[in-house]
C-alpha cells in the first residue's frame, strides 16, 4: 500500500481509498456488462434457443458470443443519439445518470470480503468502512432514489407511454418499499445493530445460523420486493413492452438507453449483494471458521453471481403479473406478511430467544 501511495503521491489511507473505490465500481460495472449477455444466454437455455454467437473477434474468435458485449459497446457508442423535439432537454440528458448512479452507490457500505491487518493498519473491503453511522439504512435509502432516475425519463420524453411507466414504478416503489423496510427492521432488531459488518458476524460461518433460516418469511419478503425495486420480470412495469411500448425509455437510444441498461443490471448486482450480506452470511464461507481475504471475497462474489443468475432464472419462467395483480401483491401480501414477521420476532426476543 506504501508503494501505491508512492505511485499516487498521498497517504496509505487515501490509496487504500482510491483502491476500493476502483475496485467495487469497476467489479459492479464488469459484472452489470457480462450479465447483458448471461441475461440474454440464459433466456435462450431455458426457451430452448440459441443465443447471441455471431459475434467475433476479428471475425473468427467467437467464444461463446462474448463478444456480443464489446459489439453491443461500439454499436451504442456510435448510434445515432435521437432526441424528441418537445422533450425536455435538460432532463432527457440528465436521467440516465439519475438511474445510473444510484444504482452504483448503493454498493458503498457492503463488505465484500474479511477486513485483514497489514502493517499494524486494519483495512476493511467496503468502500465505507464500518461504524460509518449510516449502516444498511444508507443502500435502502439510495435505492428508494433511484425511481427519480425513471421518472426523470418518463416525464422528460414527452411521451404518454413513458410517463405510464414512469407512474407505475413510483407507486411500485411506494407499494413495496415499506414491505422490504419492515423485513430488513426485524433483521436490525435481533442483530442489535444496522452496519452491515455487525449482521456478518452475528450470522457465524454456520449455514443454520443465517437469517435465512432464522427469518425464513422476512427473506421471502424482501427477495419478492427486490424484483420490484429493481424493475425486474414480474414486475418491470416500468417497462412492460407488451403494454406500454417500452415504458420510461421508450424514446431513448445510443448510450443513454446504455446507461439506463447498466443501471436496471447495476441495481441488480446491488440487490443480490444485499440479499447474501442479510440472510446468507455475506462474505462467510461456510463451515470455515477463519477464511483467508481471498477466500471471504470468492466467497461473496459466488453468493453474488448466483443471486444474480435467479434474477435471470425468473424473469424467463414467470410471466409478467397484471398491474392491479402487483398492487394487491404489495398492500395485501407483502406488507401484512413483513408485519408479521417482526412481531414475531419481537415477541420471541421478548421470550429471551
Amino acid at each position: 500500500m506504501d508503494k501505491l501511495a508512492s505511485l499516487l503521491h498521498t497517504t496509505p489511507a487515501i490509496a487504500w481509498m482510491v483502491l476500493k473505490v476502483v475496485i467495487v465500481f469497476a467489479g459492479v460495472m464488469s459484472l452489470a456488462a457480462i450479465f447483458t449477455w448471461v441475461e440474454r444466454r440464459g433466456s435462450a437455455m431455458i426457451q430452448d434457443r440459441i443465443g447471441p454467437n455471431r459475434a467475433a473477434l476479428f471475425g473468427k474468435i467467437r467464444i461463446i458470443g462474448l463478444a456480443q458485449i464489446l459489439a453491443d459497446g461500439i454499436k451504442m457508442f456510435f448510434k445515432e443519439d435521437l432526441i424528441p423535439t418537445a422533450a425536455n432537454r435538460g432532463l432527457f440528458f440528465l436521467a440516465p445518470f439519475l438511474a445510473f448512479v444510484p444504482a452504483l452507490l448503493g454498493f458503498a457500505v457492503i463488505p465484500f470480503g474479511k477486513s485483514f491487518v497489514s502493517g499494524g493498519t486494519t483495512y476493511h473491503l467496503s468502500v465505507l468502512d464500518p461504524g460509518n453511522g449510516m449502516g444498511m439504512l444508507y443502500p435502502l435509502a439510495i435505492g428508494g432514489m433511484a425511481v427519480y432516475g425513471v421518472l426523470v425519463a418518463a416525464w422528460s420524453s414527452n411521451n404518454k407511454w413513458s410517463i405510464l411507466g414512469g407512474m407505475r414504478s413510483s407507486a411500485a416503489m411506494v407499494s413495496y418499499e415499506i414491505g422490504m423496510s419492515l423485513a430488513v427492521v426485524s433483521i436490525f432488531m435481533t442483530t442489535g445493530g444496522y452496519d452491515p459488518s455487525e449482521i456478518i458476524r452475528a450470522q457465524g460461518h454456520q449455514p443454520w445460523t443465517w437469517n435465512i433460516v432464522r427469518q425464513p418469511l422476512g427473506f421471502i419478503v424482501f427477495f419478492t420486493c427486490m424484483f420490484a425495486e429493481t424493475n425486474r420480470l414480474p414486475f418491470d412495469f416500468a417497462e412492460g413492452e407488451s403494454e406500454i411500448v417500452a415504458g420510461f425509455n421508450t424514446e431513448f437510444g445510443s448510450m443513454k438507453y446504455s446507461l439506463l441498461a447498466l443501471a436496471e443490471y447495476s441495481h441488480m448486482m446491488t440487490a443480490s449483494a444485499l440479499i447474501a450480506t442479510l440472510y446468507f452470511g455475506g462474505w462467510q464461507v461456510p463451515f470455515v471458521k477463519d477464511p483467508s481475504v481471498l477466500l471471504s471475497v470468492a466467497c461473496f462474489v459466488a453468493k453474488l453471481v448466483f443471486f444474480a443468475w435467479v434474477f435471470v432464472w425468473i424473469r424467463w419462467t414467470v410471466p409478467r403479473f397484471r398491474y392491479d395483480q402487483l398492487m394487491n401483491l404489495g398492500w395485501k401480501r407483502m406488507l401484512p406478511l413483513s408485519m408479521v414477521n417482526l412481531v414475531f420476532h419481537a415477541w420471541r426476543m421478548s421470550q429471551g430467544h
